[in-house]
């Protein structure tokens, strides 16, 4: 391998030596997980599990397989994200397609799912929901899966985003989810109540942006990023705005950065929204902040 492409001279490439390759060079371009990363890369391009990765590590790869083994490390190089090479990433255990038109799930999304199910189980198993920003889908569709009897709707300003999410609803059989266009409530109907309404709305700080990992900057869609000054912009219109379509009751769920908890809080609070509580995700961050309106 010379210049860091795969050398056709060389007579027979293992799934050990290309796996340890590419972690070597993930590594020396400063790539965050190169084990990681090299692992799921070559898995999608082989079709073997990471524990065939083990059990075949003496295997010679095929040409195909190694065609796109190398396509794929070429395209991480430039700190594509994985999801997009892959075009999937898990979510609550299931496998969402992603591309450059959606923000790639996080598990600290699922914060947020928690959050809502945990909520809504107060108030009956079916229920109304409204999930802002909706992106790839990832919150509405989970949500309606989990609970068959509810009534889930999606909306996001990017029709392009909207696409996916469709996409994804289908592929995952989540039959009780819709999706519309809207800028925030826009073309949310006003007579339309929810039991409870979710967001993982653009919370970077606009500054901030450019100091995002590259695999975020260069490649995750800006308007699902960019909150404004603060971060918060995107946030106080929701929070301004969600009363007049949440039931008596009727809960808003929020996802931010870390930081930003007690501000957003404060807006809630300063709403009329009550039992304003904030949630920690798996690093213990806070990440979720939800309360209750009542009428």
């Amino acid at each position: 391998m010379s210049g860091g492409v795969v050398d056709s001279a060389q007579q027979s490439w293992t799934v050990k030596r290309m796996l340890q390759w590419a972690i070597d060079d993930f590594r020396a371009r400063g790539i965050e997980n190169p084990r990681l990363d090299a692992e799921v890369l070559l898995s999608f391009a082989t079709g073997l599990t990471r524990v065939q990765l083990i059990v075949d590590s003496e295997r010679p790869l095929e040409p195909g397989e190694l065609s796109r083994f190398r396509d794929c490390v070429k395209r991480r190089r430039a700190f594509e994200p994985v999801a997009y090479l892959r075009g999937e990433r898990e979510f609550y255990g299931r496998n969402f397609r992603v591309d450059a038109r959606v923000l790639v799930p996080r598990p600290d999304t699922e914060t947020l799912v928690r959050v809502a199910l945990e909520r809504v189980n107060d108030i009956a198993m079916q229920f109304d929901a409204l999930d802002m920003c909706t992106g790839s889908g990832c919150v509405a569709i989970t949500l309606a899966r989990e609970c068959p009897t509810a009534r889930v709707h999606g909306a996001d300003i990017s029709a392009d985003a909207l696409a996916v999410a469709q996409e994804n609803a289908l592929r995952l059989g989540a039959y009780n989810v819709s999706f519309a266009v809207s800028d925030l409530f826009a073309n949310i109907a006003t007579g339309q109540h929810y039991d409870i309404i979710t967001a993982n709305a653009p919370y970077i700080p606009t500054a901030e942006i450019a100091t995002l990992a590259p695999d975020v900057r260069n490649y995750e869609p800006t308007l699902a990023l960019d909150g404004g000054p603060d971060g918060l912009d995107i946030v106080r219109r929701i929070v301004d705005a969600a009363p007049g379509y949440l039931t008596d009751g009727g809960i808003l769920a929020l996802e931010i950065m870390a930081g930003q908890a007690p501000e957003t809080a404060s807006i809630m609070k300063s709403r009329g929204f009550s039992d304003v509580v904030a949630t920690r995700d798996y690093g213990n961050i806070e990440r979720v902040v939800h309360g209750i309106f009542r009428k």
